[in-house]
C-alpha cells in the first residue's frame, strides 16, 4: 500500500510547535505553545497615580484637525543612511510649505553643519512665510544650546525645542543619574534658553520642551518635570509653551498611551498655556491609532512626517491621519489634492521609496484584483453617476459612498484607471468596469460574463496582470475583428415607415460573393435580422443595445447584439461613426462568431 505524504506540519524542514495547549483556550483553538521566549519580555504598562475610571476620551470624536508639526527635516532627516543635502532639504521644506504646515522642525543645527547652513539659508533668503514657526530642536547640553541660537539669529519667528530622556531605563542605564539630577539638568538648560530669549533681538521665540520616552517614565515624576519648565518659562495663553509628549518607542496599546494624556490633561498647572503635543513612534505598528486616541484625550497638535519616515518602524504618518479625518468629512487642512506629487518630493528627499501598500498613496491603494470587490464598486461607480445625472450635477458634488474605497481617488489626483486592474482573479465587473472607464465601452451583462471568462483564460495562461490595452485587445480579438468573416456588411439603406423599418443590405460571404437582402422589421437591426433569414441565417435577435462613445476619434457609436443561433447564444459588438451602421454591424458580429 503506498504512504500517505507527510503532513506539511511535520514534513522536513518544518518545526512544528511542541507547546501544551493551554487550559484557558477553547476547544477550537488547536494552537499550542511556541518556542519563542516570551519569558523575556514581561513587561506591564506604568501605572497611573489615579486609576482614569472616569477617563472621557472613549466617548469624545474627532471633529477637527489638530495642529500639525512636520518633523521630517529632523527626525526624519536623522533616521537616514543618507541625510538630506540642501537641495534635497529645501525641496521637502517648499513642500510643506505649499501644502499648509504652520509648525516646520527644520533641522537639528547644532548637530551637523549641513542643519545649520540650511537654517541659515532659510533666514538669510527670507525663505519662511510669515504664518510658518519654525522649531529647531536641542539636547540639554549648554554648548548645543548656544550653537541653536546661533542658528535662529535673525529670524522673524522661531521655537526652541529642549529634549531630555526621562525614563529610568534611561536615567539608570544611560545616563548614571538619579531623577533629581535628570531634573536639574532639565531646569538648568530651560533657564540657559530662557536667558538666550531675553537676549535676541527681533525675534519672536516659543519654547517647546519634550520629556522623551515619556510613556515609560513614571507618570508623577514626568508631571513634576514638565511643570517646572512650563513655570520656569512662564507660559501664558498668549506665549503658550509646547509640551510634547513622545512614544520614543512605542511598548503599550494606544488606549494605555490615551490614559496616559488624558492623565497629563487634566493634572497639568497652567494648561490653557500649554500646547499639548504628543509625538508617537510606530515600533509596535499602532501609531496612528495612538495618536488619534491621544486628541480625544486632548492633545492640541500632533509631530510625525509625511508617509512616517523615522527611526526604526518610523514615526506616525501624518497623512494617513490627515486623510483619515478626511474620510469622515472633517477639514484635514492639509492639501493632499495632488498625493503623487507629495510622494514624488518625499521619495526624493528622503532617497527611500514608499510602499504599494501604504495608505492613501500607494501604488495600490486604491486597486481591486478580486472579482467580488472589483463588482461591487463599479456599481457603486455607477450609483454615483446616476445620483449626479438625477440631480443635475457632476459627480463631484455627490457623497461619496463607494464598496471598498473610502476616499475619492480623484480628490487626492488619482484616476479610476487604476481601481479595478485585471488578472486571473477578476470577474465580469471588474473586466466592465475598465472598459467602461477607458474606452466608454459599456456592455451588456451577458458579454461581461462571457469576456470575463476568456480574460480568465488569458491571465491564467500567461500568469499576467492585463493592462487596460490588453483586455480592450482581448475584446477586440473576440467580437471586432473576425479573421475570416462568413459575412460582410458592405452597405445598407433603412427606411422607416410608419409601422416598420425596411433595410436593404448588400452582403459578402465567405467565399466572396455578394448578395442584396431586404428585411422588415420594428426596428433597423430586426429588419436586418429578417433580411439574414431568407440569406439561410436564421437568427433570433434576442437583444440589441447601443451608445454614444467619445474618444480621440470623435463621436462614435458602440453596439451590442445578441443572437440565438444554430441552438446556441451568440453576441457580437461594433464600433461605427453612426448608431444604425453600429446596429447591424454587431449583428454581423455575432454571425461571424457563430459561424467561425
Amino acid at each position: 500500500m503506498t504512504e500517505a505524504p507527510p503532513s506539511p506540519l511535520t514534513a522536513p524542514g518544518i518545526r512544528t510547535p511542541a507547546g501544551p495547549h493551554r487550559t484557558d483556550q477553547p476547544w477550537w483553538n488547536a494552537q499550542r505553545g511556541s518556542a519563542m521566549p516570551f519569558q523575556r519580555y514581561n513587561r506591564t504598562a506604568l501605572r497611573l497615580p489615579q486609576e482614569l475610571t472616569d477617563r472621557t476620551w472613549p466617548s469624545n470624536t474627532l471633529v477637527k484637525a489638530p495642529l500639525w508639526a512636520s518633523v521630517d527635516l529632523r527626525d526624519g532627516n536623522q533616521a537616514l543612511s543618507s541625510p538630506m543635502d540642501i537641495e534635497r532639504k529645501t525641496r521637502m521644506f517648499d513642500l510643506l510649505v505649499r501644502m499648509g504646515f504652520k509648525d516646520i522642525e527644520v533641522g537639528y543645527p547644532s548637530a551637523s553643519e549641513a542643519d545649520f547652513s540650511f537654517l541659515r539659508t532659510l533666514i538669510k533668503q527670507d525663505r519662511i512665510p510669515d504664518d510658518v514657526t519654525i522649531s529647531v530642536f536641542t539636547p540639554a547640553r549648554p554648548e548645543l544650546i548656544d550653537r541653536t541660537f546661533e542658528a535662529i539669529e535673525g529670524a522673524d519667528r522661531a521655537m526652541v525645542h529642549l529634549c531630555n530622556a526621562t525614563a529610568c531605563l534611561w536615567r539608570e542605564v544611560v545616563f548614571g543619574m538619579t531623577a533629581d539630577e535628570v531634573q536639574q539638568m532639565a531646569l538648568r538648560s530651560a533657564e540657559r534658553i530662557a536667558r538666550h530669549a531675553d537676549a535676541a533681538k527681533g525675534t519672536r521665540l516659543r519654547f517647546e520642551y519634550s520629556p522623551e520616552t515619556f510613556n515609560v517614565t513614571e507618570p508623577e515624576f514626568v508631571l513634576d518635570v514638565s511643570n517646572s519648565i512650563i513655570s520656569l518659562w512662564d507660559a501664558s495663553p498668549d506665549r503658550p509653551v509646547t509640551l510634547n509628549l513622545p512614544t520614543t518607542v512605542e511598548t503599550d496599546s494606544p488606549h494605555v498611551f490615551a490614559d496616559q494624556v488624558e492623565w497629563m490633561h487634566r493634572n497639568l498647572e497652567r494648561r490653557d498655556s500649554v500646547v499639548l503635543s504628543v509625538h508617537p513612534h510606530n515600533d509596535r505598528g499602532t501609531a496612528v491609532a495612538s495618536a488619534e486616541l491621544a486628541v480625544l484625550a486632548g492633545a492640541d497638535r500632533i509631530e510625525g512626517t509625511l508617509f512616517g519616515n523615522g527611526e526604526r518602524t518610523g514615526n506616525v504618518c501624518l497623512a494617513t491621519l490627515a486623510l483619515n479625518l478626511f474620510s469622515q468629512g472633517v477639514d484635514p487642512q492639509l492639501d493632499f489634492s495632488d498625493i503623487d506629487q507629495i510622494r514624488s518630493t518625499v521619495e526624493f528627499a528622503n532617497q527611500m521609496p514608499i510602499g504599494a501598500r501604504h495608505p492613501y498613496v500607494g501604488d495600490l491603494v486604491y486597486t481591486a484584483f478580486s472579482g467580488t470587490h472589483q463588482d461591487a464598486i463599479a456599481k457603486g461607480l455607477a450609483d454615483i453617476e446616476r445620483q449626479a445625472a438625477e440631480a443635475g450635477t457632476t459627480t463631484e458634488q455627490i457623497p461619496w459612498d463607494v464598496p471598498y474605497l473610502p476616499i475619492d481617488p480623484k480628490d487626492v489626483g488619482r484616476t479610476y484607471e487604476s481601481v479595478v486592474r485585471v488578472n486571473s482573479q477578476s470577474g465580469k465587473g471588474g473586466v466592465a468596469h475598465v472598459l467602461k472607464s477607458v474606452y466608454g465601452l459599456d456592455l451588456p451583462r451577458g458579454m461581461r460574463v462571457e469576456l470575463a471568462k476568456e480574460v480568465q483564460a488569458v491571465a491564467d495562461g500567461d500568469g499576467i496582470e492585463l493592462t487596460s490595452r490588453q483586455l480592450h485587445a482581448v475584446f477586440s480579438r473576440m467580437y471586432l475583428d473576425a479573421d475570416i468573416p462568413a459575412l460582410v456588411l458592405k452597405e445598407f439603406e433603412a427606411t422607416r415607415q410608419a409601422a416598420a423599418t425596411v433595410v436593404d443590405a448588400l452582403v459578402v460571404d465567405g467565399t466572396g460573393l455578394e448578395t442584396r437582402l431586404t428585411g422588415t422589421g420594428p426596428d433597423v437591426a430586426a429588419a436586418y435580422t429578417a433580411a439574414l433569414a431568407a440569406h439561410g441565417i436564421d437568427a433570433a435577435l434576442t437583444e440589441i443595445t447601443a451608445h454614444p462613445v467619445s474618444d480621440s476619434l470623435g463621436t462614435r457609436y458602440a453596439a451590442y447584439a445578441r443572437l440565438g443561433l444554430d441552438s446556441a447564444t451568440w453576441y457580437g459588438a461594433a464600433l461605427a461613426g453612426d448608431e444604425d451602421t453600429a446596429r447591424l454591424a454587431a449583428v454581423t458580429s455575432a454571425v461571424n462568431r457563430a459561424r467561425a
